[in-house]
């Protein structure tokens, strides 16, 4: 039986387990999907939802004994238990165009969707309680960590765009990444005890139960609501596939939209719970972080190992010219909201950019191109988003560059090298 990470934050044997279990999960979750029916939705929601808030209360526990990162980035893992399933059975299947739209889409739903459903919550709570308006979330000295590390793996994404395929190679490098993420997560203190008092009665309880019991119920609701977001997930899917059937929608815009909103369900649920309470919205936007980060390297290693396997030899992925733009705009995107962060706070006129360009290509998703206005404009919407993001992004590179935008992120993270993982005070 494998020792509880929880028992020993700083174990590397522990942190080698842990970055190579959800592709194993992933390769027995590569079978057809279940046929249900539309009523299916009615108990496995629930049942997702339950999931959901168990491990928001399993992470929001771990962060006192082990890194708030490390705590987040296991709680990543769980929750895109769902989109590791779909996309293993896509590339068991090898239906590479539907593969490239479920990734792309579960990525830029995430930070199109997520990061401004995070600020927004949060604002909204904050005016309740305070009557006054929130003009950011600032992150803390802690989050540099996982600011910076989401630049690495899209570092490499460009090189993977650049060449246009994704081989086993690359799966080698992309969790080699992840690896090396885990390991300076590990590195990183627990959160202070003080805060403590700030819980709410559950985790709260967990907290400050005596050590053997606090591990086993951490433990257990971490894999309590990762089975339960693993079984549920098939017959929440195959449900809306049938609902999908019925009105007639595209099975692209389906896989590529309604999928993933459905796969990420819990890391909406968590992203609310905690933003709801504002002083854990830097928490809340870090989860969406490490999902990030999970997707952009576990999720995409994975595809070419299911796929050369379903092949039997080892096999690339090659995109076409439409996936390659899929994936550039994915990229653009995270870059621009990579910059965002980079002065370790999110401003509501960034949230508000990233939903408003993500909601105009989504908007225009289900309309087919051809001729007429709006099918001229559903014909190039894709690439003049790509061409904003990119130029978006090199505005702020020479911002930085000149000294009007502070990247915060490289300077505190690498206090944060040299305080804990060099060990230097």
């Amino acid at each position: 039986m494998t020792k509880s990470p929880f028992a020993d934050p700083t174990s590397s044997r522990s942190i080698r387990v842990a970055s190579v279990t959800p592709p194993l999960i992933a390769l027995f979750a590569a079978i057809p999907i279940i046929e249900v029916g539309p009523g299916a939705a009615l108990w496995a929601a629930p049942a997702i939802l339950i999931a959901a808030m168990l491990i928001a209360w399993a992470a929001e526990s771990a962060q006192f004994f082990v890194a708030q990162g490390f705590a987040l980035a296991i709680l990543a893992w769980l929750q895109t238990l769902p989109e590791f399933a779909v996309e293993a059975v896509l590339a068991w299947k090898q239906q590479v165009p539907l593969l490239i739209a479920n990734l792309t889409g579960s990525l830029r739903l995430l930070t199109g969707l997520g990061w401004p459903m995070i600020y927004f919550t949060a604002a909204m709570f904050y005016r309740v309680r305070t009557k006054k308006r929130l003009g950011r979330i600032s992150l803390h000295e802690s989050h540099s960590v996982e600011v910076v590390g989401l630049g690495v793996p899209l570092l490499y994404a460009a090189f993977i765009w650049w060449k246009g395929s994704l081989d086993v190679i690359d799966a080698g490098a992309l969790i080699a990444i992840y690896a090396a993420y885990l390991f300076v997560l590990g590195k990183m203190p627990p959160e202070e005890a003080e805060g403590i008092e700030d819980l709410e009665l559950i985790p709260r309880t967990i907290v400050q139960a005596r050590r053997p019991v606090r591990i086993f119920v951490i433990g257990a609701l971490f894999v309590t609501g990762g089975l339960l977001i693993y079984f549920m997930a098939e017959p929440f899917l195959g449900s809306l596939l049938a609902v999908s059937a019925a009105l007639g929608v595209p099975s692209f815009v389906f896989v590529q939209w309604v999928a993933p909103f459905v796969s990420e369900f819990p890391e909406k649920v968590s992203a609310f719970y905690w933003a709801r309470t504002v002083n854990k919205a830097p928490m809340a936007l870090m989860n969406m972080v490490s999902s990030n980060i999970n997707q952009w390297t576990l999720l995409a290693a994975m595809l070419p190992i299911v796929y050369s396997i379903s092949r039997g030899a080892p096999s690339a992925i090659v995109f076409d010219d439409q996936q390659e733009l899929e994936l550039l705009m994915t990229l653009g995107q995270s870059l621009v909201a990579m910059l965002f962060l980079m002065n370790m706070e999110l401003v509501w006129w960034e949230a508000a950019a990233l939903f408003a360009l993500w909601g105009l290509q989504f908007a225009l998703s289900p309309v087919p191109p051809g001729p007429g206005f709006w099918g001229y404009v559903a014909t190039h919407i894709h690439r003049w988003v790509t061409v904003g993001y990119f130029v978006w992004f090199g505005a702020g590179v020479i911002s930085c560059l000149v000294g009007r935008r502070k990247p915060l992120a490289f300077t505190q993270f690498a206090e944060m090298w040299r305080r804990h993982v060099r060990g230097k005070s």
